[in-house]
């Protein structure tokens, strides 16, 4: 979750963004910076690796002077955590700086088509690249605003930018892409603010404008002007008054926390590959696992309760075909009570949201006394859980308030594949090209995940067409069987309306009883090798006069000849799937229940962590 601060207005610009990156601080970084820019367009660039204490303690009596500046607190995905590659960046002439939050997808290339045009790059960032194609914009004698606009409809994903130039001071410019990091502005006397979060903004101004995706905005003393990034047309909405209390600072601009978590998957997501995944030089490093830890394992064993046990199904297909080893999983409230097998060549992978869950302690507790070796997959640093393990890969979702996990259970998948990944290069299962094909196809994910939020409307208005049936059948195969009893979980959770997830082969073994009109049926019916199979559970579906909802792939019209509601998300590698599978799901199961004036957030006799048997 990097942390974005820019500002323009009449006060000194440098105390104000670091007491604003410090508000930020919960979203974890691994290096911080700013820059200042004077009335006279005089830059100075000031960036440390590590805590933003060490950057504040090194500009100690000598805070750069001016009143317009960016700030940035960065988790690493392209280059090391260094002083070199922590923001703002600029371009080699020192003219345009930028700080971003996002992944640029088509780095490579434009970084190349850069350096062939006679740029020369100072970091190993993709941000960097924002603000060289900047720089070239301005030369063509654009403004500021449409430097920026063009650069971003050059570069592909999902992404947050600031950036200032020194030929316009008293200006900032800023601009959201999709879903994968936000923008909020706050509009003050004189003054604007412009920030990743509300935390960041309000102890200067409560009034603040929500940049939606595909928009920008133009910052100075004398006010905010924003603009579509598509047109360049200007927008006109009215700053919001945000009370200054903690739970209208947390929610934001959304109904519920559930809905604010769904929509905050793709910066989850991003927010887990950080520092983890160098997507330059394909490196992977789990800071919270030894390498040592997962050297000479024979079989892995993977636990958890609820949604988090869903994720540990996903867990054993990505075990299995990606390091190939044998794998199982097993709910954790049984899995003490049947005595398992268990010796130090077993790694135990538990999986809990919380780290506090009672079955899954005791779960550890029994791998522990028969000498497994053990990784918890955790948000919540310096839990139970995390306490008790070998190693810990967080899934830094931040705090999920919503009772029902949501942005939780797509990080646990990314947590899981990134260990997955690094156990099958332990044992050398996989080569450094077959990392690559692995790695790569993650830095489209939060887009993905975005573009799928964005969707939500869609998922609303079929949500209110079956807001009234009372019982659900969810099916899916393979590596989609655990999304459809994810997809049945959330909807149970939410909405208390009856439903099952089933592997579809098991639909002729008792549940095809129940198919008749009152009984829709969710298929997951990707284009993958298990097609066919779904294909002929959908024609005997409609054989007894059931109801398909499809979750298919993006432009498969047979699948919507079939299905009489469809639900589309892009093609991606299979072992990725679930990960896009479940999006519509929860928004599904999450406007039902809206419309049926369900509690969402705090659903009846659910707790958020349960810690007693």
């Amino acid at each position: 979750m990097c942390g974005i601060v820019g500002y323009v207005g009449h006060r000194p610009a440098a105390p104000l963004i670091i007491e604003a990156l410090q508000r930020l601080e919960y979203r974890g970084y691994d290096s911080a910076g700013l820059a200042i820019l004077d009335a006279d367009g005089n830059l100075a660039v000031r960036k440390r690796a590590g805590k933003l204490e060490e950057l504040a303690c090194s500009l100690q009596g000598s805070l750069p002077q001016g009143n317009t500046g960016v700030g940035h607190t960065r988790w690493a995905t392209h280059g090391r955590p260094n002083d070199l590659n922590a923001h703002p960046h600029s371009d080699c002439r020192g003219e345009v700086v930028v700080v971003h939050n996002g992944i640029i997808e088509s780095h490579h290339q434009l970084k190349e088509g850069l350096k062939a045009r006679g740029h020369r790059f100072l970091s190993e960032t993709d941000s960097e690249i924002i603000a060289h194609l900047m720089e070239e914009a301005l030369g063509r004698g654009l403004t500021l605003a449409e430097a920026l606009r063009q650069a971003m409809a050059v570069i592909q994903g999902a992404h947050a930018v600031v950036a200032m130039a020194r030929s316009c001071p008293g200006k900032i410019v800023g601009a959201r892409v999709g879903n994968a990091g936000g923008l909020v502005v706050g509009v003050g006397q004189n003054e604007a603010v412009i920030a990743s979060d509300l935390p960041a903004i309000l102890p200067f101004t409560r009034h603040v404008v929500f940049l939606n995706d595909g928009e920008m905005v133009e910052a100075g003393p004398e006010g905010v002007a924003l603009r579509s990034l598509a047109t360049g047309a200007l927008i006109e909405r009215t700053a919001v008054r945000v009370p200054y209390d903690p739970v209208s600072v947390a929610k934001g601009p959304y109904k519920h926390f559930m809905l604010k978590e769904m929509m905050e998957q793709p910066e989850a997501i991003l927010d887990t590959l950080r520092g983890r995944v160098d997507l330059e030089s394909l490196d992977l490093h789990l800071e919270g696992v030894d390498p040592s830890l997962l050297k000479g394992v024979e079989r892995v064993v993977l636990v958890g309760m609820g949604t988090s046990l869903h994720a540990a199904m996903v867990g054993r297909h990505y075990v299995e075909q990606i390091a190939r080893l044998p794998a199982e999983w097993d709910n954790a409230s049984e899995f003490r009570y049947r005595d398992p097998i268990l010796d130090d060549r077993v790694l135990v992978i538990a999986v809990s949201q919380s780290g506090e869950t009672a079955d899954t302690l005791a779960a550890m507790v029994e791998a522990r006394r028969k000498g497994a070796r053990l990784v918890a997959v955790c948000n919540v640093v310096g839990s139970q859980a995390t306490r008790m393990a070998d190693g810990v890969v967080y899934t830094r979702c931040g705090l999920e308030i919503g009772v029902c996990s949501t942005k939780t259970f797509t990080a646990s998948l990314v947590a899981l594949y990134l260990l997955v990944c690094a156990l099958a290069t332990s044992r050398q299962a996989i080569d450094r090209q077959a990392l690559g094909q692995l790695l790569l196809p993650m830095a489209r994910l939060p887009y993905l995940v975005g573009e799928l939020t964005k969707r939500s409307h869609e998922y609303e208005a079929l949500a209110h067409a079956f807001a009234h049936y009372q019982n659900f059948l969810y099916l899916g195969r393979g590596i989609q069987y655990p999304i459809a009893l994810e997809g049945a979980l959330k909807l149970k959770e939410v909405s208390y309306i009856h439903a099952e997830g089933y592997p579809a082969g098991e639909m002729k073994h008792g549940p095809i009883a129940l198919i008749d009109q009152n009984m829709p049926v969710m298929a997951i019916a990707l284009r993958d090798e298990l097609w066919d199979k779904m294909r002929n559970n959908m024609e005997q579906v409609r054989a007894r006069d059931g109801t398909i909802i499809a979750v298919a792939t993006e432009g498969d019209e047979e699948v919507q000849q079939l299905a009489h509601h469809t639900l589309w998300v892009p093609p991606a590698p299979t072992l990725l799937s679930p990960i896009l599978t479940v999006i519509p799901l929860q928004f599904f199961a999450y406007h039902i229940a809206v419309r049926r004036g369900c509690d969402v957030d705090q659903p009846r006799n659910l707790a958020k962590t349960v810690t007693v048997e």
